[in-house]
């Protein structure tokens, strides 16, 4: 019996594709020269009957090629996206520089001057001679967060003389009121923008001595000024004059 591909050559390409699944091979070929002559192609049930006759009778002959290979472990994924979500915290914190020692909050006046010449006119006897000031100015300040900035003195009746006993109230005072004004440059609270100047002040009359201002993040010098008006209605007992300023930058 003769072979079929007599004085042809037959080249066997191996293929394999690492994408989207392809057909594998799975090929059933019949043919014979005689005395019928037939080809079959991938045949069903009936036509592999017939070409297995052809083999079985030896009239016919008989070619396959079958190919697998396991497929991907799971769906292939051409694009992957990778999202990292980077966190961290940033502490809440206010800051105030005041110095290196406790004594350069102590603010002193020294001595308040008031008129005590014996020429002086009896309705200008003991009054101040001028108003009392003082600045403090420090390079560093702010909070990181919204925040608030607080002025409270310790007594709305101002500088207080303590010690002061037996005096005509109709002519003298043991007090001598001040006011308290903190500038820097910040922004309102929740804002986001440029920073402007922004300012406090708690008045010498001010009647309970507080005062209050919500910013947004700021950061700045600050100046915070002291300022007590001259008493000239009433003269001023003698003794030691003291009240406390508390500045608070408390975030929110």
């Amino acid at each position: 019996m003769k072979k079929i591909l007599t004085g042809a050559v037959a080249a066997i390409a191996l293929v394999g594709v690492a994408s989207p699944a392809a057909a594998q091979t799975n090929q059933l070929h019949y043919a014979s020269p005689g005395p019928i002559p037939y080809t079959i192609t991938n045949p069903g049930f009936f036509g592999t009957l017939a070409g297995e006759l052809g083999v079985a009778l030896q009239v016919g002959t008989r070619y396959t090629a079958t190919a697998d290979a396991p497929s991907d472990s799971e769906t292939a994924t051409p694009t992957v996206n990778v999202a990292f979500n980077l966190s961290g915290t940033v502490n809440k914190d206010c800051s105030f520089y005041a110095g290196n020692t406790a004594s350069a909050t102590n603010i002193n006046f020294g001595v308040i001057g008031v008129r005590t010449g014996n020429n002086e006119n009896v309705n200008d006897a003991f009054e101040m001679v001028g108003p009392a000031v003082a600045n403090v100015e420090t390079l560093t300040a702010g909070c990181n967060f919204n925040n608030e900035v607080k002025i409270a003195k310790n007594d709305p009746n101002g500088l207080v003389n303590q010690t002061a006993s037996g005096y005509d109230t109709l002519q003298f005072q043991n007090n001598i009121p001040y006011a308290v004004t903190a500038a820097w440059t910040g922004v309102a609270v929740g804002a986001v923008t440029t920073g402007t100047g922004q300012s406090l002040t708690v008045a010498s009359n001010d009647s309970d001595g507080l005062g209050s201002l919500q910013q947004g993040a700021w950061r700045s010098a600050m100046t915070i000024d002291f300022t007590a008006p001259a008493v000239t209605s009433k003269g001023l007992v003698a003794g030691n004059y003291t009240g406390t300023t508390t500045l608070t930058l408390q975030a929110l």
